[in-house]
Order: structure tokens, then C-alpha cells, then sequence
């Protein structure tokens, strides 16, 4: 068996497992007993999930593709995306969800042929709290070892720096409209076209949930509060030379989830208690672990047949995912949601 064939078996016991609900597929393939283990746990949590929502599981698709070899005659490493899709019911109505999911695999050869050693995720959703969400190259075409200068460097070459034209940043006040509109449905068609990939016209970073959230909010006529300032506002222009030309509340969870929280004019939100009280075009945050700080925001996209939120996100590129997390690594029980509803009117 080569090691081609090896990789693709690997993906499949993975779609394998996940549509069982078992870790058994992928037990009996791999070395890494501490993968293995992490994965039981997460199918666990997915069992308990489908059984509170009630849902079906109808059929996986993992589709695999590698971007980097390395290879010896003993040994491969290759770093790998899985584009995942999931098909479920709840009652009569089905549903899909989607994630690109990042690994680095190593393989050994051994008599019988090529084998599994061990799997490692090329990314996480528990990103540090305090991330300086430096931009990055795109993924793939960067080493996994550059340094965060080096990476805000490529990805000034990759992207010009001229900044969206928005009337904030214009600063004529006269031509402001008096009332904006939020349209939600373009807030849902932008988070649907760019979730597995970045849009070229804004810089990518290394930990990118809030930049795109900020990119979806923007995309259904949120105005941006230009202060020039990193710490104040919301807004975004790209990036002159070595000066990166955005506020922290525009790329930073923490920092978004207290603008829109605390802003009282453009874009603003208003907290609610529930996630049912959210709506296609609103915004959850997240602190993985209970301390006050948010690590990670997405965008609501759907309601499921439950009428709870289904939602987009990147960094751990995710689409139609459901809300609660509940079947991610990050997730822990100390785990605290922000709902935000944002206005409709601003």
C-alpha cells in the first residue's frame, strides 16, 4: 500500500467515525493513542448534541487534499485539508454543515506497507487571549514557522492598501444617510461566499473569527465609526506601508464583543439572554474558558428546524455549524456565550 492510499484511508475512517459516532474506524488505523483519545471525547460530545437537538445523521462526504510534503523513504509528513460535510435531519427538515479542517500527518512505512503515526491540527479555535491578530499569508503558501513579522510582511505583498471607500472614513458628515438600513441578507450572503476562504480585498490574520465577522457586519451596511484610532471605533483601511490601519474591536474577539456591546451610535448591538432571540446577521462571542475575556465570534447565517442559530466562522473555517460549540476542543465547561443583537437601524 503506498502512502497515497494510506492518507486517503485515514480521511475516511475519519468520515467514517464521525457518521457512526464511534472512534472504533480510526482506532484501529492510527498509532496516536492521545489522537485517538481526543477524538472519542469530541464524538462523544457530538452524541450527547445530536441527541439534545435530535438529530439524524444522514451521510458524510470528506473530501482530502495535501498542500506540503515532506518525504523519506521511511517516513512522510504531509500537511492536509479535509473539506468535511455533514448531512442531518431534524424531523423532516435536513441540513448541511460544512468545516476545512487543517492536520499534519506523519506516516512510517512498515512491512505490511504505509501506516498512520500520529495526526496533529494546523490550527486551533482556542486562539490566545491576548492574540495580536497580526496578519498572515494565506494558508498554505506560508511556513507554519514563520515569525508574525514575516507573516504581516507577505501578507502586505499579497493585498494592496487601498482601503474600502465607506462615507466613516470620508468623515463628510453631510453625506451620511440619517438612518441605516441593517441588511441581514447581505450579511448572510457575504459570510456564505467567503466562509472557506479569504476575501482578497481585506488582510488575512493569523487568528482571523473577528475579521471576518467585522467583514460580514460591514457587508450588510453597518457603518464603521473611523476614529483613526486602534483602540477606539470600529473600522478598517488596510495597511500603508508597515502601518497596519485598523482598530483593535475591528480583528480582536475581546475587543469587538465590547464595542458593540457599548457603542451607542453606528454600528451597535443590544445583549439578549438567549441565542433563540438571535437572527441571521447577528453575532455570538465566546470565552472558552469562563474568565471574562472572549476568544472567538461568529456570525449567525440560519435557524435550524429548532429554531436555534446555525453559524459561520473562520480560523477554523466553519459553515452552518451549530451555535454552542459544545463538539469543538476549545469548548470547556466553564464556557460563557455573549448574544448580541445588532440593530436594525443605525
Amino acid at each position: 500500500m503506498t502512502w497515497k492510499k494510506a492518507l486517503y484511508n485515514y480521511g475516511n475512517a475519519k468520515n467514517q467515525a464521525e457518521l457512526e459516532g464511534s472512534v472504533e474506524p480510526l482506532a484501529a488505523l492510527l498509532e496516536d493513542k492521545v489522537y485517538v483519545d481526543h477524538q472519542h471525547a469530541r464524538l462523544r460530545q457530538t452524541a450527547l448534541l445530536r441527541q439534545e437537538r435530535g438529530t439524524k445523521p444522514l451521510r458524510n462526504e470528506t473530501a482530502l487534499k495535501w498542500s506540503q510534503i515532506e518525504e523519506t523513504d521511511t517516513q512522510v509528513i504531509a500537511d492536509i485539508q479535509l473539506h468535511r460535510t455533514f448531512h442531518y435531519a431534524i424531523g423532516r427538515v435536513e441540513h448541511i454543515e460544512e468545516r476545512i479542517e487543517l492536520e499534519r500527518v506523519t506516516l512510517n512505512r512498515k512491512k505490511n506497507g504505509w501506516q498512520v503515526l500520529r495526526s496533529e491540527a494546523r490550527q486551533s479555535e482556542k486562539s490566545p487571549k491576548f492574540a495580536n491578530a497580526h496578519p498572515s499569508a494565506a494558508a498554505g503558501k506560508a511556513s507554519l514557522s514563520l515569525m508574525a513579522d514575516e507573516q504581516a510582511s507577505m501578507s502586505h505583498q499579497r493585498m494592496p492598501s487601498i482601503p474600502y471607500i465607506n462615507y466613516s472614513i470620508l468623515n463628510k458628515e453631510e453625506i451620511l444617510p440619517r438612518k441605516i438600513r441593517y441588511d441581514r441578507d447581505k450579511v448572510v450572503q457575504y459570510a456564505e461566499a467567503w466562509w472557506n476562504k479569504p476575501n482578497p480585498k481585506y488582510l488575512e490574520f493569523a487568528v482571523d473569527c473577528t475579521n471576518f465577522v467585522s467583514q460580514c457586519l460591514y457587508a450588510g451596511n453597518a457603518p464603521m465609526d473611523y476614529t483613526g484610532k486602534r483602540e477606539s471605533g470600529w473600522w478598517y483601511s488596510g495597511k500603508q506601508g508597515n502601518r497596519e490601519l485598523w482598530s483593535f474591536s475591528w480583528a480582536v474577539a475581546h475587543s469587538l464583543q465590547s464595542f458593540t456591546a457599548a457603542s451607542r451610535k453606528g454600528m451597535r448591538g443590544t445583549i439578549v439572554s438567549k441565542a433563540q432571540e438571535l437572527r441571521p446577521g447577528d453575532m455570538i462571542s465566546y470565552d472558552w474558558d469562563g474568565d471574562g475575556r472572549y476568544q472567538h465570534n461568529t456570525i449567525v447565517t440560519a435557524l435550524d428546524a429548532n429554531g436555534m442559530p446555525l453559524v459561520n466562522a473562520h480560523t477554523y473555517n466553519s459553515r452552518n455549524r451549530y451555535w454552542d460549540y459544545r463538539d469543538s476542543p476549545a469548548w470547556t465547561e466553564r464556557t460563557r456565550y455573549v448574544f448580541v443583537q445588532i440593530a436594525d437601524e443605525m
